[in-house]
């Protein structure tokens, strides 16, 4: 009988992808999928370091682990894998002796062996060496979704912004081949992905190694051109490398969202010079004007952190006032944390109170849910086009899909529209998704 395996994931859209990944590589050495971490003989946990609370939920999830196997009389293999993995490295071992494999974000390809090797041994694994290679085996990845296909195109970060560890845990910036993105891409269209999300650190930094000509936008028409795809996304871009071209090529291209995640962190151009995110208030405003000019209808998102070391009520006040002006349709909003080996952590003092953070946060989300609200409103009595990617959580006759602006849909429908571009029209508007009705233009 064949030794099966359960990843559980914590954090970003890359470590999804990096589990999906891990995932075909323990099949193709032999594994088989687990219904739940109690029938498992290995249980992978894909871990994230961006925030504390990420680092405290991986632990305590290892304590469960652990004493439910206790209880069971079981000794899976556990690995360990992802930023924390890279950023502990043989710490883990120490804080928790239950663990069998330590795998950097570098060495995932590398799992299967030291999981093997930790089974026929018992001894501790650990693999946490930077490697250049960003290749991938085509068609390995098991994909967890039937509709969408996430695929990187960059790997490790090189910008080093003051609150981030991404460039300790994920290396220094690697680009992969366009005509691996593109082959990628392509499979994923065969096997039915008809959504294609583009992953970096600086997602358009890209240029590509084995093309000198292909910038990010370059990408964005290459992939737009694969037969099947419908829709084109991408996380996350930087601010500062949003060019005329960019904003050409999602307003021209058919496949490609009109919606950009755009992390602006702070409204503040103190704050932003302290966070060494080089650009100002100012410029990002005029970015926003220039994106709302060039593609009409497009919709942003972003992210913000409150309580950055230094951050005054006046800077605060001018991140909200920032909420205010650009009309975001959502934002991811946290409170600042220290992280391990960060320009922050080494140079500046984590000196706003944690209920004033709270404070802060509680603020910018209420306002946030207030212009959400509104911005939705505007669409009830409008016809949408949605693409189907899932049944609606809240009810089994009802399905769920996302508008090229990234906004969730919800509508009754039958299963096999799954995967299929529907047209609804509006009939109710919540802060954070819409609800309506199909259209007699809908395919049957």
């Amino acid at each position: 009988m064949a030794k099966r395996y359960l990843i559980e994931t914590f954090g970003c859209q890359m470590n999804f992808h990096d589990s999906e990944r891990m995932a075909g590589l323990l099949e193709a050495a032999g594994f088989e999928l687990a219904g739940t971490s109690a029938e498992a003989d290995v249980i992978v946990l894909n871990t994230c370091t961006v925030r504390e609370r990420a680092e405290d939920k991986v632990y305590s999830r290892i304590g469960e682990l652990r004493h439910a196997a206790a209880a069971e009389g079981r000794q899976p293999v556990l690995a360990v894998t992802g930023c924390l993995a890279q950023q502990e490295g043989s710490v883990i071992f120490r804080k928790s002796p239950f663990v069998d494999v330590v795998v950097g974000t570098q060495a995932e390809k590398r799992l299967p062996m030291l999981v093997a090797e930790a089974g026929l041994t018992g001894s501790r694994q650990i693999d946490i060496n930077p490697y250049d290679d960003v290749s991938f085996p085509l068609g390995m990845t098991q994909r967890a979704d039937a509709v969408k296909a996430y695929v990187t195109i960059i790997e490790g970060c090189n910008d080093f912004c003051a609150f981030c560890v991404v460039p300790y845990t994920r290396g220094h910036e690697r680009m992969r081949p366009k005509a691996d993105i593109l082959a990628e891409v392509a499979e994923a269209a065969r096997t039915g992905r008809r959504e294609i999300q583009l992953l970096g650190q600086i997602v358009n930094h890209y240029q590509a190694p084995d093309d000198t000509g292909c910038d990010f936008a370059g990408l964005l028409a290459a992939v737009d051109q694969v037969p099947g795809v419908e829709r084109i996304r991408f996380a996350s871009p930087h601010p500062r490398h949003v060019t005329p071209r960019l904003i050409d090529a999602i307003g021209a291209l058919p496949h490609v969202c009109k919606h950009i995640h755009l992390p602006v962190q702070s409204g503040s151009t103190r704050v932003l010079a302290a966070m060494r995110r080089r650009h100002t208030r100012e410029e990002f405003l005029a970015l926003v004007q220039q994106l709302k000019a060039g593609v009409p209808g497009i919709q942003l998102s972003t992210d913000i952190i409150v309580g950055f070391p230094g951050e005054t009520d006046e800077d605060f006040a001018e991140t909200f006032s920032l909420v205010d002006a650009v009309g975001f349709h959502s934002i991811f909003s946290f409170k600042y944390s220290e992280r391990p080996n960060t320009l922050a952590a080494k140079r500046l003092a984590d000196d706003v109170p944690e209920d004033e953070k709270t404070r802060r946060l509680t603020a910018l989300q209420a306002r946030q849910t207030e212009i959400q609200q509104a911005l939705h409103g505007q669409a009830v009595g409008r016809e949408v086009e949605v693409l189907v990617d899932s049944i609606s959580r809240r009810r089994e006759t009802e399905l769920s899909g996302r508008t090229t602006g990234n906004t969730v849909v919800n509508f009754p429908g039958r299963p096999e529209l799954l995967g299929a571009l529907a047209q609804v029209r509006i009939e109710r508007a919540g802060a954070h998704s819409l609800w309506g009705r199909l259209t007699d233009t809908t395919p049957a």
